[in-house]
């Protein structure tokens, strides 16, 4: 299982409308159609915190599928009317366009204990 995080700028005056967006995913109207769209990508979990800094807030996003170039692609490309909402979505908030490609970010440091 391949795992990925990264850290996304939240637009001025957006956070609140991401955290409903999120909320509508996870125990809202949407959940459905999310846990569909994300199945089809095949991502096993994805998480998402909001973090504020000094320079603005961030949505915080951890993600797991086997293929994550595979499940990036779906979530950008797919023509689902959840996905389109979604990646609209996206674009108001964040200011990044997922139809145009999700670089991966690079790994520098990886400490499991073991345990």
């Amino acid at each position: 299982m391949a795992s990925v995080g990264f850290a996304i700028p939240v637009l001025p005056g957006k956070t609140d409308v991401d955290r409903d967006a999120m909320g509508s995913c996870w125990r809202g109207e949407r959940r459905a159609a999310y846990e569909d769209a994300r199945r089809r990508a095949g991502v096993m979990k994805e998480t998402v915190w909001i973090q504020t800094t000094p320079m603005g807030d961030l949505a915080v996003i951890y993600l797991e599928a086997d293929d994550l170039d595979a499940a990036f692609g779906s979530i950008g490309g797919s023509g689902a009317p959840f996905d389109q909402w979604f990646r609209d979505h996206v674009q108001d908030v964040h200011g990044v366009s997922l139809a145009d490609g999700m670089p991966i970010p690079e790994l520098i440091l990886d400490f499991d204990s073991g345990v």
